[in-house]
């Protein structure tokens, strides 16, 4: 430890300049953004024949998703009003929130290290001892400020990790708000979802109990057999218990929704409502525009320019660290001459500190950081790959959900006049009850796949907006 007490304005002027020149040095690597693949365009966006035979809504502007709210384009006012409480009451957000508060307050500590620190000290004390020794005050009030010249970059790297952190947690928020809002918009069409199954079952549970009349009354007249009617009883309440699994499946989310909203399940209910079966057109863009779009990718990029900042920090080590100090006050015997003139005490001090053996440990820190680095570049083009086939993966799922849907509703509709005719001929007797019981299974089956296939495609929807980042930009937090 070397201690430098200046003995005249001129050796501190030299050493101030001195240490301002070497404040300019840096041991933190230059950042540069990995480099990741970029294809030029999605290998399974729809082509348009495509949406118009599916019946797609107008497509949406390509800035949709940047202008407001993404789950508007699904023209649902209830969810509309659902998706804007995610923001208060998600306690997912509610966390994230917080940790990106407490990125924000590490920022602000870090940058405080760039100044000096001044503090303000008083002293009072009263000695003496036995026989002949006079007891004696001593009174001092001195202001004192320490400062550490960021000579190796160590501070500002400091600084600037802290600051790659906040960003990193403004895209973890981010994330986390379109987690929960994409969460919330595939619950709620699937209980919408739900409620038009159940209303469907319901109709088909009205006609098979007409049917089941017929049949007892045929079995009364010696005409049916008592398997027609066995049968007939079994295929109703077949399709009672479906009704029952069906309100079982909408509570269940219905809880969930409310979770996501930050209520109790008992203080939270959503009455039946038309089910506005709307799929918007999303605009995907180009891919290269997916690496800002997504907030996943931005904080994986901002971890590693976090980690490079930590190598700087690391490699400071190596050199020596620099102190200066200052103090000015007062000291005297009594308080009422304390603030003389003559009575002032002042200091300047230079200290500086060097390690010249640590077993490598310093070296081994270097390592670590470079290896930590590394591992986040590895992560963060992970993280690009993995977001290249989401996207790619809702785009083919989009596709065949919009060829898919056309066969699911004429499969429904010849399904619907199979049931028909089976039961005319049944009623005149010509096929066996048996017959008409495959009709109506195919026919149910057939009406619930194709509700399933609309939902799909609205549920698809809401994934690809996730897989393109919903709109969020790093530049708007």
């Amino acid at each position: 430890m070397i201690k430098y007490v200046p003995t005249s304005r001129y050796p501190l002027s030299a050493l101030a300049m001195a240490v301002a020149l070497l404040a300019g040095c840096s041991v933190t690597p230059s950042y540069k953004v990995p480099e990741t693949p970029q294809p030029a365009a999605y290998k399974e966006t729809p082509s348009d024949a495509d949406k118009a035979a599916a019946g797609w809504t107008v497509a949406a502007p390509a800035d949709t998703l940047e202008r407001g709210p993404w789950w508007q384009l699904f023209g649902d006012p209830v969810l509309n009003q659902l998706a804007d409480s995610i923001e208060v009451n998600n306690q997912n957000v509610a966390a994230a929130v917080a940790a990106y508060a407490q990125a924000r307050s590490l920022v602000a500590e870090q940058r405080a290290s760039l100044f000096p620190v001044v503090d303000l000290n008083g002293s009072a004390t009263r000695s003496g001892g036995g026989g002949n020794t006079p007891t004696a005050n001593q009174y001092r009030a001195n202001i004192g400020a320490t400062w550490e010249p960021d000579v190796w970059g160590k501070l500002r790297a400091g600084l600037g990790n802290a600051n790659a952190g906040l960003q990193a947690s403004a895209a973890d928020l981010a994330a986390a708000r379109l987690s929960a809002q994409g969460e919330l918009a595939t619950n709620y069409f699937a209980l919408r979802e739900a409620d038009a199954e159940k209303a469907l079952l319901e109709q088909t549970t009205e006609g098979y109990e007409r049917v089941l009349q017929i049949t007892q009354n045929r079995f009364d007249a010696g005409i049916a057999a008592k398997s027609d009617l066995l049968q007939a009883q079994t295929q109703l309440a077949s399709a009672r218990i479906d009704q029952i699994t069906l309100v079982r499946t909408r509570a269940t989310y219905e809880h969930a929704i409310a979770v996501l909203l930050g209520k109790a399940a008992n203080d939270f209910a959503l009455a039946p409502a038309e089910w506005k079966i709307t799929v918007p057109d999303v605009p995907t863009g180009v891919p290269s525009t997916l690496l800002q779009r997504r907030p996943d990718i931005a904080a994986a990029e901002r971890r590693v320019a976090a980690a490079n900042e930590n190598i700087g920090i690391a490699r400071s080590a190596y050199f020596p660290s620099l102190n200066l100090s200052g103090s000015f006050g007062y000291g005297a015997a009594s308080t009422g001459g304390l603030f003389n003139a003559n009575n002032n005490l002042w200091s300047l001090g230079l200290t500086a500190a060097q390690t010249l053996f640590d077993a490598g440990a310093t070296r081994a820190r270097v390592a670590g950081a470079e290896a930590a680095r590394d591992q986040a570049i590895a992560s963060y083009r992970q993280t690009v790959l993995t977001a290249f086939a989401d996207v790619e993966n809702q785009l083919v799922a989009t596709r065949a959900l919009v060829q898919q849907q056309d066969l699911r509703k004429a499969a429904s509709e010849a399904a619907d006049q199979v049931e028909v005719q089976l039961l005319n001929r049944y009623r005149a007797g010509q096929v066996s009850y048996s017959d008409v019981v495959t009709a109506q299974q195919t026919a149910l089956t057939a009406r619930r796949a194709l509700v399933q296939a609309q939902v799909n495609r609205q549920t698809t929807a809401i994934a690809l907006i996730q897989s393109l980042g919903g709109g969020w930009h790093a530049a708007a937090e």
